[in-house]
């Protein structure tokens, strides 16, 4: 593993970051464990969103079951409606982005395939739960009329769109196995479990000097703690410029960033490559 060795040094204020107590430290080279205040917070997050979704299946069940049914179907029972959809999609939108905000403090196993489908996209699959019943019954219903379908159906469609795509998927879930394969990378890299992040940025990285981290910002300073420490954070992944920031601004040479890369178990080298390849990040402030 790599020495510890002088960086340059930042120009914002760097603020440590303690992980809570009793949190666990990952047994490389992939057993990753959130510390037990991340894993707290993602505890509290899926019984909010697990109560704000079962409010949007039991608006489901009263819209499908006493406004569907109104005959004559009016003007007023139209807006009542359209109201219960947004609401619904309110409901089924903040749920899935508590679950997701969840899976980041305390992913699921990539390894265990049918598992890591089911946590990483169970706010769309609710979101479907929600809404395709009703859109059914919307375009199928007799108490209404064919002008009526078409304002109720549009506005279905649409809200339940935005609630299983904007909100309820995502599309690039985080694991386990990444979280060990970023703690791996900076251990060989920098001899310390050590990264670096603004408030504003969705990565970290390898060193306080980086550009990403010295923009200017809303308060001015650069976070360092643990990897467990920067996910609890909300930060998403390790930069994907880790290798160039490490040779460009931290003071590390090509042959050390090699060495890192080839010291590195398979299992973390695919992953790390599969982190390479991620779309655009938002590095800094």
């Amino acid at each position: 593993m790599a020495q510890q060795k002088k960086v340059a040094q930042p120009r914002k204020k760097v603020v440590r970051v303690e992980p809570a107590r009793g949190g666990e430290a990952a047994d490389p080279p992939l057993d990753w464990r959130p510390t037990a205040e991340a894993k707290a917070e993602a505890t509290r997050h899926r019984w909010t969103a697990v109560g704000l979704w079962v409010l949007a299946i039991a608006g489901e069940a009263f819209a499908i079951f006493w406004l569907l049914r109104q005959s004559p179907f009016t003007t007023i029972h139209l807006v009542g409606r359209i109201a219960a959809i947004l609401v619904i999609g309110v409901l089924a939108s903040i749920g899935s982005v508590l679950w997701k905000k969840a899976n980041r403090l305390d992913p699921a196993r990539r390894s265990d395939t049918l598992r890591f489908f089911v946590q990483n996209q169970l706010g769309a699959i609710i979101a479907v739960i929600a809404f395709l019943p009703r859109i059914v019954l919307i375009f199928t219903s007799r108490y209404m009329t064919g002008g009526q379908k078409a304002v109720a159906g549009v506005v279905g469609i649409v809200v339940a769109a935005l609630a299983v795509f904007a909100f309820g998927a995502d599309y690039s879930p985080p694991s386990t196995e990444q979280y060990a394969a970023e703690s791996n990378i900076v251990e060989e890299l920098t001899g310390a479990d050590e990264v670096f992040w603004t408030k504003s940025g969705s990565v970290f990285h390898v060193c306080a000097a980086v550009p990403d981290v010295n923009r200017e910002s809303a308060d001015g300073q650069i976070y360092q703690g643990t990897v467990a420490t920067a996910h609890a954070e909300g930060k998403d992944r390790l930069t994907k410029r880790w290798e160039s920031e490490a040779v460009d601004y931290c003071d590390y040479t090509q042959e050390e960033v090699d060495a890192v890369k080839a010291a590195l178990p398979d299992e973390v080298a695919e992953l790390e490559g599969e982190t390479s390849a991620a779309p655009e990040e938002t590095s800094g402030d």
